[in-house]
């Protein structure tokens, strides 16, 4: 049996792409095995380019690959390879390019390299692609929740962002196509679907009278579908439609992922983003509003160019005020061939790293007070796998349905079950609590000889 190696560097829609290249080598009949441990016939490399260090770590595992095994077949995707192929070829070894696109044509290239031999620059301009990449996931190694990626590219051309270089413009997957897989992967077992993409928010943008809204009342309406997350969305497509989901919708998390980068009108501009701070904060009260006891995470960049301490210290206090219940925090990082790059008064890399330890610990303490509202709160988990800070003693680990990590007793026969659990103590990272009980999605029976009851899948709402 031919066998497959594979590394994913980058984003979570890297992660998803990779998962759908797999389905491709099994069909096949390939086997996956370890990239780190067993020689493979074919290495694929699913690279990212968001940083200058991305694109240097992409070639460091490409070189890996070709000392691991000289006579596998080194087939090299993702941004960095739709964005500089040239540059890939010149490594010697590598045998494919295939970019972000025409990954259903892999299996073909793949043949024809065994039979000649000879290197393919599969790579052609992603500027030109209008249409959506069909790549099923039908299942996936983590069984609780399945990640569904409904759209591809970006047309926002951020200063600091070389994504739609790489990505290309902004294109939607079939409403169809997304509801079939939907259906598809709670047939599997899935309860909780995690809608993802490039510019997830800007589904639809391409087509006519559809939307992201649209989609998710269609989604609603998929039958033991018990949980619909959106991966992240911009808070300029927050419109009153989405509102209006979010407050009906009884299987929308309340959990959204909304990008700020920066608490400064200023540096906003700077980056050509496409809000205001205060339009940003009057979003995530309708939000708050619609949706209480929401979980709000974003990013935020610092030390973007041009950023004086009094931006910064801005900045500090607009996220202080919205409250966010976690922020990922990074240091700007040149990204050659940006607008961002090429801007003067750049931040000396002390200060950056000054400013990114004062908002994680802003971001530790908001995490906390967050938690800490829930304590003696019942909230609906499915547990993921055993507990990582203790394995073997009997507790499980599972995400609630506004994004608190909780950790409670359990065995592992609990994993991608429905749990009612009572918070019991929060932590900065993970919250503690005790199994209420176990439900049933088919049926809502509560497990343990009880009597059946009906319950909303969605514990804070019902």
């Amino acid at each position: 049996m031919p066998s497959v190696a594979f590394y994913t560097l980058g984003c979570k829609v890297n992660f998803y792409d990779t998962e759908a290249v797999w389905q491709l080598f099994k069909k096949e009949g390939y086997e996956q095995v370890d990239f780190e441990t067993t020689t493979a016939d074919v290495y694929l490399i699913n690279t990212c380019t968001v940083t200058n260090t991305g694109d240097k770590k992409s070639r460091q595992i490409i070189r890996r690959a070709i000392r691991r095994n000289p006579d596998a077949i080194i087939a090299v995707t993702g941004c960095y390879a739709q964005t500089t192929p040239a540059e890939i070829m010149a490594i010697e070894g590598v045998d494919l390019v295939i970019g972000t696109q025409d990954r259903d044509k892999l299996m073909d290239y793949i043949r024809q390299i065994q039979t000649e031999r000879k290197p393919v620059n599969a790579v052609r301009n992603i500027m030109k692609t209008r249409d959506f990449e069909e790549l099923d996931v039908p299942d996936f190694a983590d069984r609780t929740r399945a990640f569904l990626k409904i759209q591809e590219g970006c047309n926002n051309f951020c200063t600091f962002c070389i994504i739609p270089w790489s990505r290309g413009l902004s294109r939607s997957r079939e409403a169809e196509s997304v509801l079939n897989q939907a259906r598809q992967l709670v047939a599997a077992g899935y309860k909780e679907i995690v809608l993802t993409g490039i510019h997830t928010g800007g589904y639809g943008d391409d087509m006519e009278n559809y939307r992201l809204t649209d989609l998710l009342w269609d989604l609603d309406k998929v039958e033991g579908l018990e949980r619909i997350r959106i991966s992240s969305i911009e808070a300029s497509q927050i419109d009153d439609a989405m509102i209006d989901v979010l407050n009906r919708s009884s299987k929308m998390c309340r959990h959204l992922h909304i990008p700020l980068q920066a608490g400064d009108n200023n540096v906003l501009t700077r980056m050509r983003r496409k809000y205001t701070v205060e339009q940003f904060a009057e979003k995530i009260k309708l939000i708050h509003r619609a949706m209480p006891g929401v979980a709000i995470t974003t990013d935020v960049i610092v030390g973007f160019p041009g950023e004086t301490e009094e931006m910064f210290e801005n900045g500090y206090r607009v996220m202080e005020e919205l409250a966010f219940a976690e922020m990922h925090v990074f240091p700007y990082s040149k990204r050659t061939g940006t607008p961002a790059a090429r801007m003067e008064d750049q931040v000396d890399e002390e200060i950056k790293n000054e400013r990114v330890h004062k908002l994680i610990d802003l971001s530790e303490r908001m995490q906390l007070e967050y938690g800490r509202k829930f304590v003696g709160e019942v909230v609906d988990v499915i547990p993921e796998r055993d507990y990582k800070g203790a394995p073997g003693t009997g507790r499980v680990m599972g995400y609630s349905d506004n994004y608190l990590q909780v950790v409670f007793e359990g065995s592992e026969s609990l994993i991608g079950q429905l749990c009612r659990v009572k918070i019991t103590e929060a932590g900065v990272n993970e919250c503690f609590g005790q199994l209420v009980r176990v439900l049933d999605a088919e049926t809502s029976a509560v497990r343990g000889g009880e009597t059946k009851l009906s319950v909303q899948p969605q514990a804070l709402q019902a």
